[in-house]
């Protein structure tokens, strides 16, 4: 009996499900208008009916390729790709019904990936925004895969994407795509003259460890207990929330009897009547380690705000925005939780029941737990409100009532809800990486690192670690390109220890591995907004990285880089990589940004001057400084670059902590 008599045999018998003998399918990220890595081997890969022989036509060449499906009906197919072109068309068969990718191109594909600066949208008011959508529909050969965020506590084979698969550049696909990765794209199109695709797979406020696998995170200890439990978890996202509201409400039992906030088991800070006289004040938004709190170092802090309810705002449903706070929330309306939100780069939107709303003072409390590092409340304070529906705001930034509650140690430990929350070691790899893995790429690109500024330390470790495992998973060391973090907060114009420079630091040292580059973007940060506006510039420093090391393009790719220094005679010789055009001001005046340190471990803001292709500082106040810092503080005051207009990369010769 053959093949087929046998499968038709067992079919009318009843013993052979219908789904095995499906035609075939692809994966969600093999659609018409994709774009596939010129020139090169590249996968393909399916199910069909099992032990079918899968025929794959290709157009650019007419070659038929011929691959048998297992025994559970998966195949795997390698096809050549031609230099750069198309439009092309990818026939799929089992003998039944044919399947065919229309519309393909063949070019330059690049994984854009991160948290919520990769995320931010071309739509979201970047530079230049109106212009960009205006142009878009004049670049048909960028196309756009967007990978849906999505959480798995295992790895997955399917990835889900957002609007059916690939899709042509036009102003409504990029309207809701990455800005950084398009402005990218749009940079190498221009340049090389060849098809680009685009894959973004990013989340806001995620960690790297959730972009990174469990295999390869069991080397850094102190991710192996969650690692071990992910492994445990179950498959569905329906018992995963069962767990997590059990283990929350137990929680909350727990922290009602130790949290000093409560009384009788409610919250009695949160409430109205509550007399908060005593409390201290402080800013909102604003970090409170900056307000007189350096000291708080994590734990949970309450913060209080009354504010007056417009006779006409009575029984109405309001929306209450908080900005973004740091680390997790617990927040209140007259007493009543209305939400609760982990991550620390989330934004706050809550609803507020038209049941809870009446007129007259009601007071607004968010217990605060902060994990390490920065917290509190910050961001726009435009982005502090109740609204009505009809448009009618109450803003809430401004002076808040605040008192200190439990250390975390005091507290128990706060569970997560494994169904939704992306930053659960590796659940963002399993999710949104791992179902990418095979398709050919020439690169990624990456732009995160604000949600670890409390772990620059261990992310010299993780970055590293994250990249060798990508470039495993697809069996070649693809170029890395990662963005350094911008300038951000108050405006530091002297000396400062600084976690965000700490992590620029750790950035840097990733360079150490081969085929990586980085986008200094000290100069073009905001000091309100975590989230700067000028992602084109950003997308062309990437771009000129890219160019440079992947492309063999003749560019200047960096601005000057720390390459060594030489004491004495009261000064520091620093030299510098990357000095095309010689050194130079950004802004024509002396040289900012540079402070030195003697063995008192003492910094003092330096003199410096510039000597051909290197800076020379002293200070009066340091007699023998053995030690210089460039722009190391959250948003310094700097201006050295080079020839090409491009920023020198902060950095640091010492290793000192907090400054001893």
């Amino acid at each position: 009996m053959t093949h087929a008599k046998r499968l038709l045999f067992l079919l009318l018998a009843g013993l052979l499900p219908l789904r095995l003998l499906a035609d075939v399918k692809l994966p969600a990220i093999f659609t018409d208008n994709m774009v596939l890595q010129r020139e090169s081997e590249v996968k393909l890969w399916g199910t069909a009916a099992p032990e079918r022989t899968v025929r794959i036509t290709t157009s650019w060449d007419g070659a038929r390729h011929e691959v048998p499906a297992d025994a559970a009906g998966h195949w795997t197919a390698t096809v050549r790709t031609p230099e750069a072109g198309g439009p092309h068309t990818i026939t799929f068969t089992d003998g039944r019904h044919p399947v065919t990718l229309s519309n393909v191109l063949i070019g330059e594909v690049w994984i854009c990936s991160g948290q919520s600066n990769m995320e931010m949208r071309v739509g979201d008011r970047v530079t230049g925004m109106e212009q960009e959508l205006a142009e878009a529909e004049g670049y048909p050969e960028i196309r756009l895969l967007h990978i849906d965020n999505t959480t798995s506590p295992a790895p997955l084979a399917e990835a889900k994407v957002r609007d059916g698969g690939w899709q042509v550049c036009s102003a409504d696909h990029v309207r809701d795509f990455s800005a950084t990765g398009y402005f990218f794209g749009k940079e190498l199109h221009r340049e090389l003259g060849v098809p680009v695709g685009l894959i973004e797979t990013c989340w806001g406020g995620t960690l790297a460890e959730a972009w990174t696998s469990g295999d390869a995170l069991w080397d850094i200890p102190a991710f192996r207990d969650r690692v071990a439990k992910a492994r445990t978890l179950p498959a569905t996202p329906e018992e995963r929330t069962r767990i997590f509201h059990e283990d929350l409400d137990r929680w909350r039992d727990e922290m009602a009897t130790v949290d000093p906030g409560y009384r009788d088991s409610k919250p009695l800070w949160a409430a109205s009547t509550f007399d908060d006289t005593a409390w201290g004040e402080i800013q909102a938004p604003g970090f409170v380690q900056h307000q007189g709190l350096g000291s708080f170092t994590g734990g949970f802090l309450w913060m209080r705000r009354t504010v007056e309810i417009p006779a006409a705002w009575a029984g109405k449903e309001l929306t209450l925005e908080l900005a973004v706070i740091d680390d997790n929330d617990f927040t209140y309306f007259d007493g009543v939780e209305v939400g609760h939100t982990e991550g620390c780069m989330a934004f706050r939107r809550y609803t507020v029941p038209a049941s809870l709303v009446r007129a007259g003072r009601v007071t607004i409390a968010v217990r605060v737990m902060d994990t390490g590092g920065l917290g509190g409340i910050f961001g726009d304070p435009k982005s502090m409100s109740l609204r009505t529906a009809d448009g009618d705001v109450l803003p809430l930034a401004g002076t808040w009532k605040y008192h200190l509650g439990l250390g975390l140690g005091e507290a128990p430990e706060l569970p997560v809800n494994t169904a939704t929350e992306p930053n659960f070691p590796s659940f963002l790899y399993n999710a949104m990486i791992h179902p990418l893995v095979g398709y050919g790429i020439r690169g990624a690109i990456w732009y995160q690192g604000e949600a670890n500024v409390a772990r620059a330390a261990q992310y010299r470790d993780l970055l590293p670690l994250m990249i060798r495992d990508w470039r495993s998973r697809w069996g070649y060391d693809f170029p890395f390109y990662i963005v350094q973090l911008a300038n951000y907060m108050k405006v530091q114009e002297g000396p400062e220890e600084s976690e965000w420079a700490e992590l620029r630091e750790a950035q840097t040292a990733t360079l150490r591995l081969e085929n990586t580059g980085m986008a200094v973007i000290i100069d073009i940060g905001e000091a309100d907004d975590i989230h700067p506006k000028n992602k084109p510039e950003v997308g062309r420093r990437l771009a000129l990285q890219a160019l440079a090391k992947s492309y063999g393009r003749p560019v200047l790719c960096s601005g000057p880089m720390y390459a060594g220094c030489t004491l004495g005679g009261g000064e520091i010789r620093i030299r510098f990589s990357h000095t095309d055009g010689g050194l130079k001001t950004v802004d024509g005046g002396v040289v900012k940004g540079f402070c030195i340190a003697g063995g008192d471990h003492r910094f003092h803001m330096a003199e410096a001057r510039i000597e051909g292709d290197e800076v020379i500082v002293r200070s009066p106040e340091v007699a023998y400084p053995v030690a210089v810092r460039y722009a190391w503080a959250n948003n310094p005051v700097c201006n050295l670059t080079n020839g090409t207009g491009l920023p020198a990369g902060p950095f640091r010769t010492d290793d000192w902590t907090d400054g001893k």
